[in-house]
């Protein structure tokens, strides 16, 4: 009984996800269903613990400090770098559509959609009486500027990919849109719940107003310094102010050393934070203040090579870099175990059209060695990228990478960037660096816009034929099983030809107040897929 018991105590915590206690009861003699029932008052379906309050409460005012923000961010939503900027597009504007904790697609702004029958042109409805912050109602019109803000041939948009199949957006009488694509995509009404989606004001010459940050969502933004704070207030015209929205004013303030940002959640200067230091995380989870919670999700830590630069134009050191890494090690270091092993593709078992099949590459430094022979090479001396705004312990995942891969005779020199401006001047600037990707809902969406030829995020800048090929196919195969098969060649071929090693999925673990209370949490992307300002409510004072 006392094992069992620490076992719940460490689910309760957030040191095991709820799988792994399972599994370790069943060791014990505890039934599948006594197990199930145990966990049913420690977790939700989502992995976290459950809500304090059944019905939320409205009032007070919610401070988040989060590990991420820079000085060059803006509210361009063609441009969002960091999660500090996702955050703040979902408070103040909303998307067409929402992924849930189910990972379910929700209507949002549009209260329906319907697709032809090769899924080539959708058309969205958008609910009556919609307005923005100024009181100006949303129209058609104003949905049409912000998808063709990231549409054109001059557009450096991160969500052109998305759009590229994009060949008309129209409105259509007074509440709908008409989007037609050159080739159907199922996933389509997924995309549009993208951070890149907020609507604005529409301008006279039907360009996108985000400058203004009008948006129509739960909170009004009243203060916006890049790379120290966003300060927001409730929006008393939000249309979902009856269930969401509960707080009056909402703080995001950008604390990204991990220290600092756990210092001001125990001493109650913020309500929430995310990232937390893991190696810390028993001793916070047990003060009496806080609580932590954790998800398993879609985030993964890479480290994106250019293989438009030498040596990383050579798949053979693409491969010996992919074996030269102990990935077990950087689990056990630097996630604590919370995550799982990767295998150099981004679709983890979160996804549906996860293929599980597929080798494991291990940790062999005789095989690096046989790649480094084909490349005709003997040895390697080369600079990895990194600092701690890529993810939490990435400069030392970054120095255990470097004494992993001397066993194999590749000479790794650290370079320690500064976190400020890391996103604008390290990642995809230098030839390798440390970086973190979230989740998307739907396998389309990371291999769209991370691996797709000459896209804005595709940190590789690789360019595989049959990948791209496979891309535009699948998107618009409508059968399941002949779409599995195109994926599992899709994550075969990132994973022995691309030029991401990605060694670890890190489940989301944050923190918060004993006094904040939250529903199911989804996992599309960290902290509640961003949206915890909408979502969460304070259940006392």
């Amino acid at each position: 009984m006392d094992d069992l018991n620490r076992l719940k105590d460490l689910l309760r915590s957030g040191r095991i996800a709820r799988r792994d206690f399972l599994r370790q009861a069943s060791a014990l003699g505890v039934t599948t269903a006594l197990g199930t029932a145990l966990t049913a008052g420690l977790v939700t379906a989502s992995g976290a613990l459950p809500a304090h309050a059944a019905t939320p409460r409205k009032g007070g005012h919610m401070r988040f400090g989060m590990g991420h923000g820079d000085t060059s961010d803006s509210l361009d939503p063609a441009h969002v770098n960091n999660g500090f900027t996702v955050v703040m597009h979902y408070t103040i504007s909303n998307t067409l559509t929402e992924v849930d904790a189910a990972g379910r697609l929700l209507p949002k702004l549009a209260e329906s959609w319907e697709a032809s029958a090769d899924a080539s042109q959708w058309r969205f409805k958008l609910r009556n009486g919609l307005t923005f912050h100024d009181g100006r109602p949303v129209t058609p019109a104003d949905v049409v500027a912000a998808i063709n803000h990231h549409r054109g041939p001059d557009s450096t948009s991160t969500a052109k990919p998305i759009v590229e199949p994009i060949t008309s957006v129209k409105a259509e009488g007074p509440l709908e849109v008409v989007v037609t694509l050159a080739a159907g995509d199922a996933d389509f009404p997924f995309k549009l719940s993208s951070f890149n989606f907020p609507i604005y004001p529409a301008n006279a010459d039907g360009t996108l107003d985000w400058l203004s940050g009008n948006g129509c969502g739960p909170y009004k933004l009243k203060k916006f310094e890049p790379g120290i704070r966003a300060d927001f207030e409730r929006n008393p015209a939000y249309w979902q102010a009856d269930d969401r929205a509960h707080f009056d004013s909402c703080e995001l303030l950008a604390i990204v050393d991990v220290t600092a940002r756990q210092n001001a959640l125990i001493s109650g200067e913020v309500d929430a934070i995310d990232r937390i230091d893991l190696k810390t995380a028993d001793r916070l989870a047990a003060l009496s203040n806080v609580e932590v919670r954790e998800v398993e999700g879609k985030t993964h830590y890479t480290f994106p090579m250019r293989t438009d630069t030498a040596p990383f134009d050579d798949i053979n050191v693409r491969m010996a870099l992919k074996h030269a890494l102990d990935r077990q090690a950087l689990l056990d270091t630097i996630l604590y175990g919370h995550g799982t092993i990767g295998n150099d593709h981004p679709i983890s078992p979160a996804y549906s059209f996860h293929a599980s099949d597929i080798p494991q590459t291990d940790y062999d430094p005789d095989k690096a060695k046989h790649y480094l022979k084909q490349a005709g090479l003997s040895s390697l001396e080369i600079n990895l990228s990194g600092a701690d705004a890529a993810f939490a312990g990435a400069v030392d995942a970054c120095v255990l990478y470097q004494e992993h891969a001397a066993k194999a005779g590749i000479n790794i020199e650290v370079v320690r960037e500064p976190s400020d401006g890391y996103w604008s001047n390290v990642w995809m600037q230098k030839p390798w660096s440390a970086c973190y990707w979230y989740g998307t809902p739907t396998a389309d969406g990371i291999f769209t816009q991370a691996y797709s030829a000459g896209t804005a995020w595709n940190d590789s800048y690789w360019n595989n034929p049959r990948f791209n090929e496979l891309l535009v196919a699948a998107r618009a195969e409508l059968d399941n099983a002949r779409r599995m098969e195109m994926y599992r060649e899709m994550q075969l071929l990132v994973h022995s030809d691309g030029g991401v090693v990605i060694p670890l999925f890190a489940n989301d673990v944050f923190a918060v107040s004993d006094k904040v209370g939250h529903g199911d949490l989804a996992n599309n992307l960290e902290v509640d897929g961003r949206m915890f300002f909408e979502r969460w409510w304070f259940n006392k004072s």
